[in-house]
């Protein structure tokens, strides 16, 4: 489930954003990044997942962000400073809390605005069923 650091979502928002995040296991968000500011968010992680953190500042001054992923005992599993994107994947080491931030802080008067996207798991395959017997599958078998 995903937390946001802070802000004002109020006892709905949250709620509302807690049932999204647990129904899809990924998270997308586009949010702004005030010049000086730094908004971090938590993930609750299982052991053994595979996870993946990738990010693109959309708007602002240089398109640079400075971006940081801890584990839940507080060690420092990525660290990039003024990128414009990235992506990162890892898989969790233990369970727990994973925090995420990004920083404007280096930047006096320019706000940004960042998407970014962490997905947690595996994705389900698209054509579930794409094992079974098909025509094409067939027929490349006869032409063998």
């Amino acid at each position: 489930m995903l937390l946001r650091g802070s802000g004002t979502a109020g006892p709905w928002g949250w709620m509302t954003l807690l049932l999204v995040a647990c129904a899809a296991r990924a998270s997308e968000i586009t949010f702004e990044l005030p010049d000086n500011a730094k908004q971090c968010f938590y993930e609750e992680i299982v052991q053994g997942t595979k996870c993946t953190l990738e990010f693109q500042v959309i708007t602002g001054g240089h398109y640079d962000v400075d971006c940081r992923l801890e584990g839940p005992d507080g060690a420092v599993l990525y660290k990039e400073m003024k990128k414009q994107y990235d992506s990162f994947t890892f898989t969790a080491s233990r369970n727990g809390t994973y925090k995420f931030c990004f920083s404007n802080e280096f930047s006096t008067f320019t706000h940004k605005t960042v998407y970014f996207d962490f997905q947690v798991g595996e994705d389900p395959p698209l054509f579930p069923s794409e094992n079974r017997a098909t025509a094409l599958t067939q027929v490349k078998y006869c032409c063998v």
